[in-house]
């Protein structure tokens, strides 16, 4: 029996994909808007399939620079999430975070079931067809609503884009770095 491949985001669309191959150390789960009230709460954009991995007692790392948060208080406000940091109790200590993107560290997502990959796992994989033939590597994960497109970087340089369906996607092998495809005939 096939198994079935499932290609899960874990970045906000303006960033698709991953910026190098590989594992990265941090991964975008949000962008903060503005502060709510008086005492420190400020609200997030949510990026993650997984906001209910952001709670009480855990970290969150902030900017470019990674600046480490710890959760005190999560809830829901409309489709933002409200959060209140430890050390940010005024809405003038918060004010700092508004545009900021909220990372998590990549050992710290949730394991999915076989078949599942993250976006990150799939950056940097070489692409071959079911004959073995290298199609070339996947440098970008573009959506668009219906499906996934991956884009494969051949060696000439030039763009191959393959949907992201079952019918195309035969096999990933993580530890080989290697997708195998059955690339679709255009008649």
């Amino acid at each position: 029996m096939k198994q079935k491949l499932v290609v899960l985001p874990d970045q906000p669309e303006s960033e698709k994909g991953s910026s190098k191959p590989g594992e990265p150390q941090f991964l975008v789960v949000g962008k903060f808007r503005r502060p709510h009230g008086l005492y420190g709460e400020i609200a997030m954009e949510i990026f993650t399939d997984f906001p209910e991995r952001l709670i009480k007692g855990k970290y969150i790392y902030i900017g470019e620079n990674h600046d480490p948060l710890i959760i005190l208080k999560v809830r829901s406000h409309q489709d933002l999430m409200l959060l209140y940091f430890e050390g940010l109790d005024q809405r003038e200590k918060v004010n700092f975070l508004t545009n900021q993107l909220a990372y998590v560290i990549t050992s710290d997502l949730p394991n999915l079931p076989e078949g599942y990959f993250y976006h990150h796992q799939m950056i940097g994989l070489t692409v071959k067809d079911n004959l073995g033939t290298v199609l070339g590597k996947l440098e970008e994960i573009l959506k668009t609503g219906a499906n996934d497109v991956f884009v494969i970087i051949k060696a000439d340089g030039k763009e191959l884009l393959i949907p992201a369906i079952e019918s195309v996607l035969l096999d990933v092998d993580l530890e080989k770095r290697e997708l195998i495809v059955v690339p679709q005939v255009w008649e």
